[in-house]
């Protein structure tokens, strides 16, 4: 690199200044020629560990699309060679859209010969194409308005998964498997492994899971090793297994978590009921579908006659009485992040003995909770909030259905007295959104059900 550089990088850097921002103010430079990690080094004047912490950093820029690495090992800054960096999401036709990372940037389309060995999901980097192929530049000229860059994908940053879930199959001189997920567009060879590997042997038409191995050249397939046998691809419950598979779902809690868990009591204790306001006296119900298994969330409601409003008090589990930062069990949710619902089965975030025990406000037992109390007035105004730490008793665990049942015949007890003010307040309040400008995005819901092999039986919305 030019010595004038260096000259003209001293003069701009100060003292204090990180490697990174050093790096970074050297590839701004107006004179700044592509160069490798050595030049660059030097360029810095820099010397034994700082030249490994340079290399260190050049690759931690490299992964995060700050700059990039182009022939030779010569590192630019995107914008300079024409290089976007984001996230592929190919079209099962075999063609993708590249969504750049920076905000603000247009997908770039990239032709499924563009693709290289890219897979769905994989974070690349691609290079913006001057050059439009004849038939697709005569669909642009009549598209101007919409028009869209095209790319080419040079480097693959970040596979967005290691494995596949897919049906094995077999032709006379090899195996391969054929991905479920329609995006995944080339079949993967693989070698049927000795039983030494796996409990039994694979089949043609088993469900299994691949571990991808090293795909070279787009111009063959990729390849993987059989790693899991699932069951044959038609048989019950090999659906849902798959669907758990395929996005690597945790079915089971590590023991240090469950271990945790299960010294936490079932029921509470006195000393975290202290300096909770106490509302184990007041009538409040959970309302939730016929199959839920943990109520997480209740209400109270009661009209204030006097001047015709609503006192409406929300009630929501506190799981953190019990789930301490960075805790075994804070750590585990973390990672799952939410509660997934599949037809047959709940893969929660957390252990059961808290998501359908002690923080799940069941009727009849206390329950530790967040609470937030509003008044409201007749024109459903909110009037004051306050918020609370609490102790509740549910008196009624209700369904959807049951809710519905009792609403449609005249107040009668307290019970019904509560859930007609409820249906009051939320029907004007509902009102109210639409008078205000919203939009109503409740689409119908349709619910399966399926026998114990997992065929469907009826459909219910």
């Amino acid at each position: 690199m030019a010595s004038n550089l260096q000259y003209g990088f001293a003069n701009m850097t100060k003292n204090g200044r990180t490697i990174r921002e050093k790096l970074l103010a050297l590839l701004r430079m107006p004179d700044y020629r592509p160069s490798d990690r050595n030049e660059i080094a030097r360029a810095l004047r820099l010397q034994g560990r700082d030249r490994v912490e340079v290399r260190k950093t050049l690759r931690e820029l490299e992964h995060a699309g700050e700059i990039v690495r182009i022939r030779k090992n010569r590192y630019v800054l995107p914008s300079e060679a024409d290089l976007v960096t984001g996230k592929l999401s190919i079209h099962q036709a075999g063609y993708g859209f590249l969504v750049p990372e920076k905000p603000g940037e247009q997908d770039i389309f990239i032709a499924a010969e563009n693709t290289g060995t890219a897979m769905n999901g994989d974070r690349v980097v691609a290079r913006i194409s001057r050059d439009v192929p004849p038939r697709r530049a005569k669909v642009r000229a009549g598209q101007a308005s919409q028009h869209r860059s095209e790319g080419r994908v040079i480097r693959i940053l970040e596979r967005a998964r290691d494995t596949i879930v897919g049906t094995l199959q077999q032709t006379r001189n090899f195996y391969y498997v054929v991905p479920d997920d329609p995006r995944l567009v080339h079949d993967v060879y693989v070698q049927v492994p000795p039983r030494a590997k796996l409990p039994q042997t694979p089949t043609r038409d088993d469900k299994v899971v691949v571990r991808l191995e090293a795909w070279e050249s787009r111009h063959v397939n990729p390849e993987g090793e059989i790693i899991e046998i699932l069951g044959a691809a038609t048989a019950p419950g090999i659906d849902m297994l798959s669907i758990i598979r395929k996005y690597d779902l945790p079915t089971e809690f590590p023991k240090s978590v469950l271990d945790e868990a299960n010294r936490i009591p079932q029921s509470v204790e006195q000393k975290l009921i202290q300096g909770r306001e106490d509302l184990r006296d007041q009538f409040i119900v959970t309302i939730d579908p016929d199959d839920a298994r943990d109520f997480d969330d209740a209400i109270n409601v009661e009209k204030i006659d006097q001047n015709g409003g609503w006192r409406l008090g929300v009630h929501i589990a506190d799981v953190s009485a019990y789930v301490t930062p960075e805790s075994a069990l804070d750590r585990e949710a973390r990672r799952r992040g939410n509660s997934v619902y599949l037809p047959d089965r709940v893969i929660p975030m957390l252990p059961e003995r808290l998501s359908n025990g002690v923080c799940s406000l069941n009727p009849g037992v206390d329950r530790l909770t967040h609470s937030v109390f509003i008044e409201l007035d007749k024109s459903g105004r909110a009037k004051n909030a306050r918020f609370a730490k609490s102790v509740i008793r549910s008196a009624k665990r209700l369904t959807y259905k049951e809710a519905y049942t009792i609403l449609q015949a005249k107040p009668n007890g307290e019970l019904s007295r509560r859930l007609h003010a409820a249906w009051e307040l939320a029907s004007l309040l509902r009102r109210k959104r639409f008078e205000h400008g919203s939009l109503d995005l409740d689409f119908p819901e349709v619910k399966v059900h399926v026998d114990a092999n997992g065929k469907p039986t009826r459909l219910e919305r």
